[in-house]
């Protein structure tokens, strides 16, 4: 499921029918927004859904495919989602 189908979805589930999709989709985008600060200090967990947070990838060794040029790859933080079982 998208964001776009998961934003049709919960409007489906609106009884009143007065939220529109764009409202709907703002929600969603400060939702994230937060989480996705949040979870910069600490894992942001969901029950039933799952757990957002940030994790470091170690630097490494890459080469580049196209001349095969050894390179280093800089240590970096990345957002991951893991879902509940």
């Amino acid at each position: 499921m998208n964001r776009k189908q998961l934003v049709e979805e919960v409007q489906m589930l609106m009884i009143s029918g007065t939220i529109t999709k764009k409202e709907i989709d703002e929600a969603l985008s400060h939702a994230f927004d937060l989480i996705r600060e949040v979870a910069h200090k600490e894992p942001v967990t969901l029950r039933g859904f799952g757990t957002f947070k940030v994790v470091t990838r170690a630097a490494k060794m890459g080469r580049n495919p196209q001349t095969g040029e050894t390179l280093a790859i800089p240590e970096k933080q990345a957002f991951v989602f893991k879902a509940a079982a």
